[in-house]
């Protein structure tokens, strides 16, 4: 009923011979460090559920995003990415920068003739997230990455927050997606990890390569616990959009907030490509109100923690956090003011959240 955990980190073979074939055999179970059936079977699973040909499991979300990068990229390419992303995906972009003289063009991701006219001889990935973190700035997927096919370029797109219920980028034209799983595909706090999914088994392979040498292959009982996370998947989610589109509405209404990032909103300017592209709007949102950090303090139920994705409903102040790697002008550009004030729903009753909020927005 239940796939079992390999908790080992070797494998034994009949003799020197059999080793030696299997280490330079992709896909054999010889180190853990390489590969393992547990991972094997969440691998197989992604790959299902995201479309792809092959998946790869890692220790964590950045750790999937290096590897991938790391397969695409040599000193002196060239990347493309939307300009609202991630903080950690920025803080990687910026050390390739210095590193491996990378250069990085942010567009706004809402045009494919943006990707056009940022086009080089030395472009070599377009990087896009699904429903952005944390402003949910959802770009046009399917005609950024048709240009950037056009031209050679392949196209990266991190499906953390719309998971392969809500979107399935590779059907959009995507080459690799890729998931931190500790959030809503792991949805327990319990596990830390990440896994990229690819169209092709050539990038597949060479990513492999990569997280082999930068030893970033999840371990077996994180990919475990994300397989177990996965089958109840379809019930968190389904409750978590529902509940954040609930409390979305209301703190727009409400006289305290100053503005609500949530794509399920139709005075979002990505409510019509959301409501295209994706078969739900997500459970995470923003709002922006003077007196952030203290709404913050004056939470009851809400816990103020780092991610998002699980159980439990998470508040976070993103300019101090989860993007405290930019400087002033990129938090700009990644449309993060110190007002903002991020909400990761959980499946605790709406009712029960939506009171706790009140409550602290009457005190603050």
């Amino acid at each position: 009923m239940a796939v079992p955990l390999y908790q080992t980190a070797n494998f034994v073979f009949d003799g020197p011979q059999q080793v030696a074939e299997a280490m330079t055999t992709p896909g054999q179970f010889v180190y853990s460090g390489y590969s393992n059936p547990t991972n094997r079977a969440l691998e197989e699973a992604m790959a299902e559920l995201e479309g792809g040909v092959n998946a790869l499991v890692t220790a964590s979300g950045t750790g999937a995003i290096n590897a991938v990068l790391h397969a695409t990229l040599r000193h002196g390419d060239h990347v493309i990415a939307q300009k609202a992303l991630y903080g950690g995906t920025v803080a990687v972009f910026n050390d390739l920068i210095e590193r491996c003289n990378v250069a990085v063009t942010y567009i706004e991701g809402v045009d494919s003739a943006e990707v056009t006219a940022a086009i080089r001889p030395t472009t070599k990935l377009l990087y896009l997230e699904t429903i952005a973190n944390p402003i949910g700035h959802v770009p046009d997927l399917p005609a950024l990455a048709a240009e950037a096919r056009r031209h050679g370029v392949v196209t990266v797109v991190d499906n953390t927050f719309a998971t392969p219920l809500l979107c399935r980028p590779i059907e959009h034209g995507a080459d690799v997606v890729v998931h931190s799983a500790t959030k809503y595909l792991g949805g327990h706090h319990d596990v830390v990890g990440g896994v990229a999914v690819f169209a092709n088994d050539d990038l597949h392979l060479r990513a492999w390569q990569h997280a082999v040498k930068l030893g970033v292959i999840a371990d077996p009982f994180a990919a475990w616990l994300i397989i177990r996370g996965l089958k109840t998947l379809p019930l968190r989610l389904s409750r978590q959009c529902s509940t954040a589109g609930l409390l979305a509405e209301r703190m727009a209404a409400h006289p305290a907030v100053s503005a609500v990032h949530f794509p399920g909103l139709p005075s979002h300017p990505s409510h019509d490509r959301a409501t295209k592209l994706l078969s739900g709007y997500g459970a995470t949102f923003a709002m922006e109100i003077p007196f952030a950090q203290r709404f913050m303090g004056d939470l009851a139920l809400i816990l103020n923690a780092p991610s998002l994705g699980g159980t439990e409903t998470i508040v976070m102040h993103p300019a101090t956090t989860s993007h405290r790697h930019l400087d002033a002008e990129a938090l700009q550009q990644a449309g993060v003011s110190q007002d903002m004030v991020r909400i990761a729903v959980g499946v605790e009753h709406p009712e029960d959240l939506w009171d706790d909020i009140d409550q602290a927005l009457d005190r603050s």
